[in-house]
């Protein structure tokens, strides 16, 4: 709002939202777009907030560039902290997240899946990360009497070797663009079992589209099981979205976009 009027050269970066506009765009903040960015280059991470910023803030789409997410995908390729392993209780597979414990990611629906899950079959659960939501999340634990299968680790500040440890990624989420944690989940050989939010389906290899589900814990939970249940296809998915990453997700290509949106901005 400072370059109004346009003083300098304006390159703005958006990779999300809040819970409060996880189902409809604020109006107050949709016309502040409209106006504060109309000359700016407005870069986006995500198809679907392409489509936001074209569609509904209206700005021009010369305008607006989608350069994807990258992570340094070697980080996920380094030995497995088998010292979370031991503190998870239980037998079985282990499913795994990573993520802040905020309202938005709806952690849960992925207990309540996870509940069902345990009835059919043995697993673990491990929620790495640490927020607003957690001491909720450990009541619904106990109350749903799966605290024995469950382990809240906390934020860990380098969690790329926790990768190693799970069988397979959860994304429960109500919302999302384009999720680090599932590029980190892909990169580690991980198949992952989600809710169908943001550019998830689409960031994944095609093997593992039947895994990504509605917004529903028994069906998030009949993705999980499925998978939970043959080794194989979590090794055959898993490497399929190793593939997809490295072609897609690496850190040098999106190193290599920006340099390129820099160099035509001055």
């Amino acid at each position: 709002m400072a370059n109004l009027p346009p003083l300098c050269r304006h390159l703005h970066i958006e990779d999300g939202f809040g819970p409060e506009e996880q189902q409809v765009q604020l109006r107050r903040r949709v016309l502040t777009r409209r106006l504060v960015l109309v000359r700016s280059t407005i870069v986006v991470p995500s198809r679907n907030l392409e489509r936001i910023a074209t569609q509904i803030w209206r700005l021009s789409r010369r305008r607006v560039r989608y350069i994807p997410n990258g992570i340094d995908l070697a980080r996920f390729a380094t030995p497995s902290n088998t010292s979370l392993q031991a503190r998870i209780p239980g037998d079985g597979p282990i499913i795994g997240t990573v993520s802040a414990l905020r309202p938005e990611k709806n952690f849960q629906r992925l207990l309540r899946a996870f509940r069902i899950v345990t009835e059919q079959v043995p697993a673990r659960l491990a929620l790495v990360g640490d927020g607003p939501e957690r001491p909720a999340l450990e009541r619904l634990a106990r109350d749903l009497g799966i605290a024995d299968r469950v382990h809240f680790a906390g934020h860990v500040a380098a969690p790329a070797p926790l990768y190693g440890v799970f069988d397979l990624f959860a994304v429960s989420s109500d919302t999302e663009q384009m999720p680090i944690a599932v590029i980190e989940a892909m990169a580690a050989a991980l198949p992952i079992a989600a809710t169908d939010v943001g550019d998830v389906r689409t960031m994944l290899a095609p093997d593992n589209a039947s895994f990504i589900c509605p917004m529903d814990d028994a069906a998030l939970a009949a993705s999980l099981l499925t998978l939970l249940r043959d080794p194989c296809l979590r090794q055959r998915i898993g490497a399929a979205n190793r593939a997809k990453a490295a072609r897609d997700y690496d850190q040098e290509t999106m190193f290599q976009a920006y340099a390129a949106l820099f160099d035509r901005q001055r």
